[in-house]
């Protein structure tokens, strides 16, 4: 053991955490569009538009009220305003979202709350276009 360097391992907690550059906090109101070329994570309210050049962070406690532009949206919070996604929307249970969503990938979890219609779009498979307007809860289907 003396004298040998251990190995570090592939992938440490830092480089799996994704780094955010904006926070918008539990009780802060911004009024107006935002524009952050990073990561952004909101725990308070924005009334307006949401332009992020990588990921959107919405905590339970977030509210947006505007049009959302992301690479990636992770929703817990509440949205009400359209969603433009390149990558992977996820609506977790606490989530609410009101509008229209174009994404990549879409998942919603049990119990989360989405009124509006989705259109996927992928590259390589074709497009497909449908409308949620229910309450997603176990055994509940979607219209």
């Amino acid at each position: 053991m003396l004298g040998k360097q251990q190995k570090k391992p592939a992938s440490t907690a830092s480089d799996i955490q994704t780094k955010i550059s904006t926070i918008i906090g539990p009780g802060a109101v911004f009024d107006g569009n935002l524009n952050a070329p990073e990561t952004t994570r909101v725990d308070g309210v924005i009334n307006g538009n949401c332009n992020c050049g990588q990921n959107l962070i919405l905590g339970p406690e977030g509210r947006i009220k505007g049009n959302i532009t992301a690479q990636n949206v992770t929703i817990s919070g509440n949205v009400e305003g359209d969603v433009m996604v390149h990558g992977k929307l996820e609506l977790y249970s606490t989530g609410k979202l009101v509008g229209n969503v174009t994404a990549r990938s879409l998942v919603i979890d049990e119990d989360a709350y989405f009124d509006g219609r989705c259109s996927m779009a992928a590259s390589s498979a074709p497009s497909a276009d449908f409308s949620v307007s229910d309450e997603i809860s176990s055994g509940t289907e979607a219209e």
